[in-house]
């Protein structure tokens, strides 16, 4: 799993304490909960924490940056469980990761940085960078496993690997998030088995040496007719 990364220590001056990090991103979480992006200030958090509001600037450059930091730490405690088939893992983390978006202080966060970031472009690299990027790091982990197990073939170059992996991030990530937190519907045990078989199934297709008809499809923008309208 990679390490948690979090923004450079000043060169000079006392060491960084992981203790007050985590007291300062805490506290963050805590003031978007209760005071929601707008109202949210460095001072507050500093107050929150118990730290000056000096120390927070010492280590983030504002509150963009602070508070994308305090959300991607919380992703990092996702696990990618090793349940014996790919099924069973991506429902094990699917799981997981609705989990954590129930909890107050990650769907604040995560949906307060998200809006944000459609006026920031600065911020938008940074969920990017921070948030996405590392996550990825639980579909490539997942693809090896699979693949040990003979589950899925491997891919023909690294350049094919790296668009798998986005795509398939793009869709576990892009299906939790709209059914937990935009259509608020539960994301229970039920859902995660009907999902996880629709996007084997896709996976399946996708490296069954369906390229000719997947090709086809590109070209005329839409799947070949059967008799009947059925596809």
């Amino acid at each position: 799993m990679l390490s948690h990364s979090h923004p450079k220590a000043s060169r000079t001056g006392r060491p960084r304490s992981a203790a007050a990090d985590e007291a300062i991103l805490e506290a963050t979480r805590a003031s978007l909960v209760d005071l929601g992006w707008s109202k949210l200030t460095m001072g507050d958090v500093a107050l929150r924490a118990g730290v000056a509001k000096t120390t927070l600037y010492r280590r983030w450059a504002g509150k963009n940056e602070l508070v994308v930091d305090a959300v991607a730490v919380l992703f990092d405690e996702l696990e990618l469980p090793d349940l014996g088939s790919l099924s069973a893992d991506v429902q094990g983390v699917v799981l997981q990761f609705a989990a954590l978006l129930e909890r107050p202080e990650t769907k604040t966060a995560l949906m307060a940085v998200v809006a944000e970031s459609t006026r920031d472009e600065a911020l938008r690299t940074r969920i990017r960078d921070s948030i996405v990027e590392r996550q990825k790091r639980l579909v490539l982990l997942g693809r090896e496993r699979a693949q040990q197990r003979g589950e899925l073939p491997p891919e023909p170059d690294a350049a094919t690997a790296a668009r798998t992996a986005d795509l398939i991030f793009d869709v576990i990530a892009g299906a939790v998030v709209h059914r937990a937190l935009v259509s608020a519907e539960p994301v229970d045990a039920d859902w995660a088995q009907r999902f996880t078989v629709l996007l084997l199934a896709g996976l399946g297709a996708a490296a069954s040496g369906q390229k000719g008809r997947m090709d086809q499809v590109d070209r005329t923008g839409r799947a070949d007719q059967k008799p009947g309208g059925s596809v």
